[in-house]
C-alpha cells in the first residue's frame, strides 16, 4: 500500500455545497491534512460541469491551432496577459532543480476582463490591464470569461474551508478574496517522444499563487515531488480538479501549508493541453502570516508583501521575452 504522504487525497465538496451540517469542518480537517502532508488534493462534486470543462479545452486548442504570427499579435506583455510562445520562459526560480533550458510549451494568459475605461486600465496599473484577445476567433472571449467567472465562484466556495482549516472563522478570508487576482493559463504541450533529464514541458517548480485549480485532464503528464524527494505521477480522476498551493500560500500560513514542487512532461505521443487557474487575494491586500500561524515560538518567516511587488520580481527572473523591458521598470 502506498504511504499516505504519497497519495493525493480526494475531497468531495458535494455535501458542503449542499449545506449539510458538519460538512464544512469535515472538509477543513481533510484539507489541513492534504496541505500539511503532500500539498496537493483533488476535488470532486465541485459544481463545474463536464461540458464547460470540455468547452474550455476546445477553446485552448482553437487558440493554439492559429498560425504563429496571429498568436504573436497578442504576445504577452508586462501585465502577464497574452501569448507566451514556445520556449518563452525558463524557471530559474526553481528551488528543486537547476533549470537552464526553456520550457517546452506555449501558453495564453487571461486575467480578469477589465473594460477599457476601468480606472486601473486607464492609468496602466501593473497587473490590472485589459486582456489581449485574439482576432477572428468568434466566441473565444465569451467562453473564456464565462469559465473564469465559474472558477472565481469556486474559489469563493473554497475560502471558508481554508479559513476553518487554519482555525479561523469561516468568513475570515472572504474579504481578502472578494475581488481576487487571477490568471488562467491555457497551455499547449507538444509531445516529448524522447525527453532528456534536463528538458521538461514545464520544469520542476512551485507556483506563486495562494491556490491553483488545474482542470480535469485525460492526458497524463503532471508529477509532484513528495516531502522525501520522490516524484509521483498524478492520476487522472474523471471530472476531478487538481488543487495545490504556492508561494503566496506559504507566506499567508507561515510555512504551515506546503507549496509542493511539480513538473510536466508530455509522453502521451499526442498533443496535451492544460488549464491552470492561479488565484491570489485582492491586489491591494497585504500578504502576511495569518494570526493562527504565528506565536511566541513561531515568529513570521516572511516580511509583509503585496501581489504587485512579488510578481514583478518573479517575472523578471522567469519570462525571457519580458526580461529586457522589465529591467527598465
Amino acid at each position: 500500500m502506498p504511504d499516505r504522504a504519497e497519495t493525493i487525497p480526494v475531497l468531495d465538496l458535494g455535501a458542503y455545497l449542499a449545506g449539510e451540517p458538519g460538512a464544512l469542518d469535515r472538509l477543513a480537517a481533510e484539507l489541513r491534512t492534504a496541505l500539511t502532508e503532500i500539498g496537493f488534493y483533488f476535488i470532486v462534486n465541485h459544481g463545474i460541469s463536464d461540458e464547460q470543462v470540455r468547452d474550455i479545452y476546445r477553446q485552448a486548442a482553437r487558440f493554439h491551432a492559429q498560425p504563429l504570427d496571429r498568436k504573436m499579435d497578442v504576445r504577452i506583455d508586462r501585465h502577464n496577459v497574452g501569448y507566451l510562445p514556445m520556449r518563452g520562459d525558463t524557471l530559474r526560480t526553481s528551488t528543486v532543480q537547476a533549470v537552464t533550458k526553456a520550457n517546452l510549451n506555449e501558453a495564453f494568459f487571461v486575467a480578469r476582463d477589465l473594460p477599457p475605461d476601468h480606472p486601473d486600465v486607464v492609468v496602466d496599473r501593473r497587473f490590472r490591464s485589459a486582456n489581449r484577445w485574439p482576432h477572428d476567433l468568434p466566441g473565444f472571449r465569451e467562453a473564456v470569461v464565462t469559465y473564469c467567472d465559474a472558477m472565481e465562484r469556486l474559489v469563493h466556495r473554497l475560502m471558508p474551508i481554508y479559513a476553518r482549516a487554519l482555525g479561523l472563522p469561516a468568513i475570515y478570508l472572504d474579504a481578502p478574496f472578494e475581488e481576487c487576482q487571477y490568471k488562467l493559463r491555457m497551455t499547449h504541450y507538444p509531445p516529448q517522444d524522447a525527453p532528456t533529464e534536463d528538458e521538461f514541458g514545464i520544469a520542476p517548480h512551485t507556483d506563486t499563487s495562494f491556490l491553483t485549480l488545474l482542470a480535469p485532464n485525460d492526458v497524463p503528464g503532471l508529477s509532484i515531488r513528495t516531502q522525501d524527494g520522490r516524484w509521483i505521477d498524478a492520476p487522472a480522476i474523471p471530472g476531478a480538479y487538481v488543487v495545490n498551493g504556492g508561494q503566496m500560500l506559504q507566506r499567508w500560513t507561515n510555512d504551515f501549508f506546503l507549496a509542493t514542487p511539480h513538473r510536466a512532461i508530455n509522453r502521451s505521443g499526442g498533443e496535451r493541453y492544460a488549464l491552470a487557474f492561479f488565484c491570489d487575494s485582492n491586489i491591494d491586500w497585504p500578504v502576511a502570516a495569518l494570526p493562527t500561524t504565528v506565536g511566541p515560538d513561531r515568529p513570521p518567516k516572511y516580511p509583509t508583501t503585496y501581489y504587485t511587488d512579488y510578481m514583478i520580481r518573479y517575472q523578471q527572473r522567469t519570462y525571457d521575452l519580458l526580461a529586457d523591458s522589465q529591467a527598465a521598470d
